[in-house]
């Protein structure tokens, strides 16, 4: 059966509660770890003139992802708010919190949030929408608090439907505002195809492999982005 010929299906549309000019504030989030948030957060960063918010970093012995986006933009200090909680060990929250004995409050992170008509914000999550911050709550939890407009970063590659249409179900089925999924690897174009008509969402772009990734890159790939499918829509 064709997408044509599928009667349960409409073409990609805009989610109901998505902005209708391009947000003051977006989170970030993916289908998975390493899916590429802190890329996609670094391009949006430079499109929109942005400053960049990681409320909880999982992993310090590395470049943090804000030191990392800040490398990558070369954008001065006053553009990155410092992270709530800053974790030593690369693992989920919840986990990396539990070794330094500190208990993540979701009210707490949602407390620090700026205020929206501010400057424009690009917010990245860690890991993806489901990660544990405590016994009780998930980062989903966090990010329904905010009701934030939310991009979600999905990979190319094989297995990313499952995961992709997963986590659009879920973000709906809890009211989070979707602006569209950006892909992040190599061109699949059947991927992109079905993850719009199965998942009823924009796919607003494609960030290939960037090597450097620098912030000329960074730039390319934000202009390569559909994003005035976001500001132009009526």
């Amino acid at each position: 059966m064709t997408e044509r010929e599928n009667p349960r299906r409409s073409p990609p549309s805009r989610d109901v509660g998505a902005p209708r000019s391009s947000p003051s504030r977006i989170f970030v989030t993916g289908t998975d770890t390493g899916v590429g948030k802190t890329v996609v957060s670094a391009a949006l960063m430079l499109g929109l003139e942005a400053l960049y918010w990681k409320p909880v970093q999982a992993g310090t012995k590395e470049p943090t992802d804000t030191e990392q986006v800040r490398s990558w933009t070369g954008l001065p200090s006053h553009r990155f708010l410092p992270e709530v909680y800053r974790l030593r060990e690369p693992t989920s929250p919840h986990a990396a919190a539990e070794l330094e004995g500190v208990e993540i409050d979701p009210a707490r992170i949602l407390r620090s949030a700026p205020p929206a008509g501010g400057a424009p914000i690009v917010i990245e999550g860690a890991g993806g929408l489901m990660v544990p911050l405590n016994a009780q709550s998930l980062l989903i939890d966090v990010v329904v608090g905010m009701a934030v407009p939310t991009v979600l970063v999905a990979r190319t590659t094989l297995g990313t439907l499952n995961h992709t249409l997963l986590s659009l179900s879920e973000m709906r089925r809890r009211e989070i505002p979707i602006l569209g999924v950006i892909l992040n690897g190599d061109a699949h174009e059947s991927n992109r195809r079905a993850i719009e008509h199965y998942g009823n969402t924009q796919v607003l772009g494609r960030i290939p492999r960037l090597d450097p990734i620098d912030r000329q890159g960074l730039l390319r790939a934000f202009g390569a982005l559909d994003w005035e499918e976001i500001e132009g829509s009526p």
